[in-house]
Order: structure tokens, then C-alpha cells, then sequence
């Protein structure tokens, strides 16, 4: 193995860098205050780790240079990854505060749960920069997943799976199985997307696999639509918020789900219009 030190010294380097450091940071504050119990605390606690170990080792496979004896595309992988740890990141910058720290904050584990949450937010943005480092130019669209339909694939599969988390009480109702069918085989097509760019597959694909994705995205724009319509109906109609509606009340989940399912709508849109840009009006 050679040493490559510009893995360390880059732009890109310094930003994933900084990713370690902070990741790091903020589940060693949140650690040694022993107050991450349940399911908000658990991811939180699990984004910072997996986050931290991931970046760790993509700076060690580049700094020694053993990333081409992978059998996967390192450019789609490092792209996608950066686009998912950003989002997590976030998620975990909004979800941590609201769920552990309480106002007024003078107690020294309040303090550390705040230097924690700042590093979360920092390590976002740190995220955020190799996302915005590594980004196709326009017209390259030699890594995939480094594009901007790309990058919208990571986010509507990782919305899909907050929509996952979220959902309750839809059986029996069939405007409701609808809806979770359609996030089912929209998140299923999408994540095999990014498994098959990752892993070199999508070559043996018999088919003009540019144009069949424009076409799914067609399709998936349609599906949500639909789902953006039905959901709301069928969860608030005739139902009103209860009086008392705490963290895990149904009024409040169904809300979310409204909500991320108009932003993956939004997404197969923008995804639609720049798929259908590099397909059907590449510049030579």
C-alpha cells in the first residue's frame, strides 16, 4: 500500500476530517451523560457512531489507497454515503435536542447535551461541503450517484424510511394500504438503484437503463401523487387532533407522514426534470 496524503489534505479530506472529529464528539458528550434511553436516543446515538466508523475507514481506504481493490464504485459509494450521513446527521440534530434537552439548561448534563448538538449541527454542515465537493459537474455523468438525480435517489429512499418509522394505525383501510404500498415499492426500487450503481451492476441490464429510469421516475412521481392526496384524506377525515397528544400520538405521526410524503413528491419531480434534461437533452 502507498501513502496518499492529499486524502488528508484536500478539500474533501478536511471535510471528512472534520466529520470524524465531530461525529465523535457528540456521541462521547452524549455517552457520558448515560441519558440516551429509548428509540430517539438509540438512533441518535447510532447515526454519530455508524457515521464516525464509515468516514473513519473511507479515510483510511483512501489515504493508503486500497479503495480499487473494492468491487463496488468508490466515487457512487463515497457520494452516496455523504448524501445519507448527511441526512442522518440532520435528523439526528433535530430529534436529540427536542426529545433530551428541557428548558431552563443549567445542569451539566444539559450542557454537554448542548456542545453535543452543536457538534451534530457543525457535522452536518461538514457533511454538507463533501456532498456539495463532490457533486457531478453538469454533463458529468461518469459517477451516478454523484449526480443530482443521484443524490435524490439517496434522499427519496431515506425519506421513505422516515415515512417507515412513522406509520400506524393504516390496516383496514384501503386508502391507507395504498399508501404504504406505494412507499414500499417506490423505496424498494430506488434502494436497488443505488445498490445495483454501486455495485457495477446496472451494465448487465438488457435495456436502455437512462431512459428506463425516466420512465420509473414517471411512474413514482404518479404513485406519490396519488399517496399525497389519499393519506390525509383517509387519516384526518372525521377525526380531529386529541386534546392531549403527546410524542407517539397518532395525530402527530399521520401529520409527519403528510408532510414527507409532499417532500419525496417534490423530490420524483426534481428527479423527473433532471433525468429527463440528461437523457433527452445531453449537450454533445
Amino acid at each position: 500500500a502507498t501513502v496518499n496524503l492529499r486524502a488528508l489534505t484536500s478539500w474533501v479530506g478536511i471535510a471528512r476530517l472534520l466529520a470524524v472529529v465531530l461525529s465523535c464528539l457528540s456521541f462521547s458528550l452524549v455517552a457520558s451523560t448515560g441519558h440516551f434511553e429509548g428509540p430517539y436516543g438509540t438512533w441518535c446515538m447510532f447515526t454519530w457512531c455508524f457515521c464516525f466508523i464509515v468516514t473513519l475507514l473511507v479515510l483510511l481506504l483512501e489515504l493508503l489507497e486500497l479503495y480499487p481493490l473494492l468491487p463496488l464504485s468508490w466515487d457512487d459509494f463515497t457520494s452516496a454515503f455523504s448524501m445519507l450521513a448527511a441526512l442522518m446527521v440532520f435528523t439526528s440534530s433535530v430529534v436529540f435536542p427536542a426529545t433530551f434537552i428541557s428548558s431552563p439548561c443549567s445542569s451539566n448534563r444539559c450542557a454537554r447535551q448542548a456542545v453535543a448538538t452543536a457538534a451534530s449541527c457543525l457535522c452536518f454542515l461538514a457533511y454538507a461541503v463533501e456532498v456539495s465537493l463532490t457533486r457531478a459537474k453538469p454533463g458529468d455523468i461518469s459517477s451516478f450517484l454523484s449526480t443530482v438525480p443521484g443524490l435524490l435517489k439517496v434522499f427519496e429512499a431515506y425519506v421513505a424510511c422516515l415515512i417507515f418509522s412513522l406509520l400506524d394505525e393504516y390496516n383496514g383501510q384501503s386508502g391507507l394500504m395504498w399508501c404504504v404500498a406505494v412507499y414500499s415499492i417506490c423505496f424498494i426500487f430506488t434502494l436497488l438503484i443505488i445498490i445495483f450503481t454501486i455495485g457495477h451492476c446496472l451494465t448487465y441490464v438488457p435495456c436502455s437503463l437512462e431512459k428506463v429510469l425516466v420512465g420509473y421516475n414517471f411512474l413514482a412521481l404518479l404513485m406519490y401523487l396519488t399517496a399525497t392526496v389519499l393519506w390525509p384524506l383517509y387519516s384526518f377525515r372525521g377525526r380531529s387532533r386529541p386534546d392531549h397528544c403527546g410524542t407517539d400520538c397518532w395525530w402527530n405521526k399521520h401529520l409527519g407522514v403528510t408532510f414527507l410524503t409532499i417532500f419525496n413528491l417534490i423530490a420524483y419531480l426534481v428527479d423527473l426534470v433532471y433525468s429527463t434534461r440528461m437523457v433527452f437533452f445531453r449537450a454533445p
